[in-house]
């Protein structure tokens, strides 16, 4: 399947719109692939995958490339319209198929049990209700299927705790696109019902200051073979 047109990339209406931090976004990540070593991440994360491949919260697609080539699908979900146009952009140069589409995390415009695979890089920071987006990759995974994570949340010591939280419930969110510092990934899958599988906690950049957004965990999860029917199929 080819990517979808420009009309895949702007809709009427989004909902999730945040303009200016989108072109910061773009820019920051754009350097931080040689920089802070994301574009080893990103090798790191989607090594081996295979199949339908479901990315939520693609951005503006700097995963796209590092996609391997027994990847016969990505469908590519980004609510946010200015990094959605970026990444319709990047897909047209993915050398697998990338199909980049609008639609939030909390309710996935695909079919159930329709996956092989799940992306989560960088984007349970920022949905509204994590365990009803948890909730929605399981229904749209078959049993058995992976979720590949790589996501920022609480670390550190007690002050960097506060900080985090003090920062969650002030001026974060409102100049980062919604992002939230203190929010547990790991923890958020195990309770959502994935098996989770080896992850590893690490620091980004590895060198360099330490900041409320540098607490970062990569792995590996799955929906349980003998999982029935998730809530929402």
């Amino acid at each position: 399947m080819q990517p979808r047109s420009g009309r895949s990339a702007k809709t009427a209406r989004d909902p999730v719109h945040h303009p200016l931090f989108a072109r910061c976004y773009a820019r920051v990540s754009v350097a931080a692939e040689t920089r802070a070593g994301m574009a080893t991440v990103r090798r790191r994360l989607l090594g081996g995958l295979s199949g339908r491949v479901i990315e939520i919260g693609a951005g503006n697609g700097l995963n796209f490339a590092h996609y391997p080539d027994t990847v016969s699908e990505i469908v590519a979900i980004e609510p946010e319209r200015d990094l959605r146009t970026l990444a319709v952009e990047a897909a047209l140069r993915a050398e697998v198929p990338v199909d980049v589409a609008p639609g939030v995390a909390e309710a996935l415009p695909v079919k159930s049990e329709a996956f092989d695979a799940a992306v989560l890089s960088l984007v349970l920071c920022s949905v509204r209700d994590v365990p009803r987006a948890l909730a929605e990759v399981r229904r749209v995974l078959r049993p058995g299927g992976e979720v590949r994570f790589f996501e920022h949340g609480l670390g550190g010591g007690r002050l960097m705790n506060l900080t985090q939280r003090a920062l969650d419930r002030t001026v974060w969110p409102p100049l980062a696109g919604g992002c939230h510092v203190a929010r547990e990934p790991v923890a958020a899958l195990r309770e959502a019902g994935f098996d989770l599988g080896p992850y590893r906690r690490t620091l980004m950049p590895e060198k360099g200051p330490v900041l409320p957004t540098s607490y970062c965990v990569i792995g590996t999860a799955w929906r349980p073979v003998d999982d029935a029917a998730a809530d929402g199929s």
